[in-house]
């Protein structure tokens, strides 16, 4: 069984904070196998992450958190950005495109930007995977509500960290049961539903710490666009 996080941001997210570098050893410093970084509708950052997972002892598996028309889907494996805006099942046919896996984050949760909020139940059980455990969710409903979906409709479930700084990452992960050490293996065995979750909440203040920090990120950006 691998140990994976699957769901954490860098500082090329809006919101995120710290480079790949320290998620790299945050993540080697509590023993993970393997990660994910998955940027709100950005790349490069993944895919650096991905080329210097190895030198952690980890591996590296490209993501991205792509924002369509519905809310957020995580896509696992890819290695070019998926256009934000589009609808959500065309984002899932151009992640399985790319040979990657479509994975619905917190879909539940409306305030950021789950998307069952916006899609039939039918549409949503077509994804790959539910994220069941998403460390973020104060009260725990989302998850609640994401795992018995998921039960009911037979899909793969995951968990994790959405962690937009170094600290938090690990707090929520997947175990994988992978027939080998690498992405494709591990990609495989999540489509085939060999996962189990493990993870714990994060707690309120390192949440409001991280939601602080991104509102102040933003404020920064646009104060700085709109003088430059």
């Amino acid at each position: 069984m691998l140990t994976v996080e699957l769901h954490c941001h860098s500082e090329l997210s809006h919101d995120g904070r710290d480079p790949v570098e320290l998620l790299l050893q945050q993540a080697e410093a509590v023993g993970l196998d393997a990660l994910a970084v998955t940027d709100h509708d950005q790349i490069e950052a993944s895919r650096r992450a991905a080329k210097l997972a190895p030198d952690y002892g980890l591996v590296g598996i490209p993501g991205i958190e792509i924002t369509t028309r519905a809310g957020h889907v995580l896509g696992l494996g890819v290695d070019e950005r998926v256009p934000a805006g589009l609808p959500f099942g065309e984002t899932l046919d151009r992640i399985r495109a790319q040979g990657g896996v479509a994975v619905v984050p917190h879909p539940f949760q409306k305030s950021r930007s789950g998307v069952a909020a916006n899609i039939s139940r039918r549409e949503l059980a077509e994804a790959d995977a539910i994220e069941v455990y998403n460390s973020r969710l104060l009260t725990g409903r989302g998850n609640r509500r994401a795992h018995a979906f998921a039960d009911a409709h037979g899909l793969p479930m995951t968990a994790g960290s959405d962690a937009h700084i170094s600290e938090m990452v690990g707090q929520a992960v997947t175990k994988i049961d992978a027939d080998g050490r690498n992405a494709g293996a591990i990609l495989d065995a999540i489509e085939a539903g060999r996962t189990e979750i493990d993870g714990k909440r994060t707690p309120w203040r390192i949440s409001f710490r991280q939601a602080a920090g991104g509102a102040k990120r933003r404020v920064l950006s646009r104060v700085t666009g709109f003088l430059g």
